[in-house]
């Protein structure tokens, strides 16, 4: 089988990031896993145990203090070598700020097409994806060169198929203009004990109708007894009620969780294109017309601060 390269995103508190773990589910049905570790000495083999866990069959590890040391156009360069020698079926990469970065300069460099915040991949290179802010579905095909797409977290549920990764060490070869913009300092942000955003398969959302920056807390009460992060609209952010980092939508976070539950968000399109390929949608809203509902799986027409502290009750109950 041919390979189908997946770009490895991880963090050096938390390790390999959820996405590639996906990544690597979905590259075993369109041919033969590997992962390709870019980052500084020693990375591949802090990270070799978990990506041989989800089915990685070989690793490339290109590791070198300048892939580290400057902004993506050292990783896009290496990757590009690499394609060009080794020929995949495919390559995959994560819908994150730096993986769409690195597969737009990918293709500019190998002069090959690009398939970006895909959701499903055939494996006759058949994507499908989510455009015009979330009201229109399409298939799409790279027409010129080999399928390179990014695809969106939570799209698949990541499943362990433990392989014994054979493991290449890449000769890192970087020119002057992958040298152009030298990271200074790197600052760990402050986390709390909730899953990241973009990667939780549970999310508890908030809009306007939460009614103020102290009612949050009902969101997050609800979020931390199901184990999800904690969304909010952009009328919610807008209002002060939220930190912006959280906003899901399309100026926000697109998010594709397991469950998705919206409180108090009347679901316009801005909000809906970044949650409407969630596998199940809850929405709780006074409001019987309130767009969301057009959407949700179940939705509850009711007040939320009525709603939200039953449930919280009947969950507490069931643990």
């Amino acid at each position: 089988m041919a390979e189908v390269l997946v770009v490895v995103e991880a963090t050096r508190e938390l390790g390999v990031k959820k996405v590639t773990l996906e990544l690597l589910t979905l590259a075993r049905q369109l041919g033969s896993p590997s992962a390709v570790v870019l980052g500084g000495p020693g990375a591949a083999d802090r990270l070799g145990a978990q990506l041989g866990e989800y089915g990685a069959e070989k690793i490339y590890a290109a590791e070198h203090e300048d892939i580290d040391g400057y902004l993506v156009a050292p990783k896009a360069t290496v990757l590009a070598d690499l394609v060009r020698r080794v020929q995949p079926a495919a390559v995959l990469l994560a819908s994150s700020q730096e993986g769409k970065e690195i597969a737009g300069r990918l293709a500019v460099k190998l002069d090959n097409g690009l398939l970006t915040d895909v959701s499903e991949l055939a494996p006759d290179g058949t994507a499908t994806q989510v455009v015009f802010a979330g009201s229109t579905i399409v298939t799409s095909r790279v027409t010129r060169g080999l399928p390179l797409v990014t695809v969106r977290s939570n799209s698949v549920t990541p499943a362990p198929a433990p392989a014994t990764p054979t493991v290449e060490r890449l000769d890192v070869v970087l020119g002057e203009a992958d040298k152009l913009a030298r990271v200074l300092d790197r600052v760990a942000e402050q986390k709390g004990s909730r899953p990241e955003l973009t990667e939780a398969s549970v999310v508890v959302s908030g809009g306007r109708g939460v009614g103020s920056a102290d009612n949050f807390k009902l969101v997050e009460e609800l979020a931390d007894l199901l184990g999800g992060a904690v969304g909010a609209s952009r009328a919610a952010v807008d209002s002060g009620f939220y930190p912006h980092q959280y906003q899901v939508g399309q100026t926000g976070k697109t998010v594709s969780p397991q469950l998705y539950i919206a409180l108090g968000i009347s679901g316009a399109i801005q909000h809906r294109a970044g949650m409407q390929t969630s596998k199940t949608i809850v929405a709780v809203n006074k409001d019987p017309e309130a767009p969301i509902f057009e959407l949700a799986d179940f939705g509850v027409v009711g007040d939320l601060f009525k709603v939200v502290p039953q449930a919280v009750e009947e969950i507490r109950k069931r643990r």
